[in-house]
């Protein structure tokens, strides 16, 4: 097992990895709306948040040996479930035609007042 650290994303705050790795998958902790080079907390619109956090997804899977076409699951956290149509049409945007399996989680709060919050687990690409 490995542990994924990259400063393309924003570096764990707690006592947690970024991505651990146990043979091909890769499990992407729940990212949060920081930018990784200014460190500001995004908490304008649902869409600019969303970008955000698949950013920094895509930069720990870079990082892990991995991209977004290798996404096998991904859980959605999101402040608000009418916030729903929003959060989907970014992501598809980001995605594309891969879909992975997906669970979205409404939740009363999040982290700093955000309104989203994502995690994935991912298969690392053919060498």
């Amino acid at each position: 097992m490995q542990t994924v650290e990259t400063p393309n994303a924003p570096l764990a705050a707690g006592h947690y990895a970024q991505a651990t790795v146990w043979n091909d998958l890769i499990f992407v902790s729940g990212q949060l709306p920081i930018d990784p080079v200014t460190k500001e907390k995004l908490t304008g619109s649902i869409d600019e948040q969303t970008r955000q956090v698949l950013e920094n997804v895509k930069a720990i899977l870079d990082a892990a040996g991995s991209d977004l076409a290798h996404v096998l699951k991904t859980t959605v956290y999101i402040a608000d479930i009418a916030l729903w149509d929003q959060v989907n049409a970014a992501y598809a945007g980001f995605f594309g035609e891969h879909k992975p399996a997906r669970a979205v989680v409404p939740t009363n709060q999040l982290h700093y007042g955000f309104l989203i919050e994502i995690e994935a687990i991912a298969v690392r690409k053919a060498p």
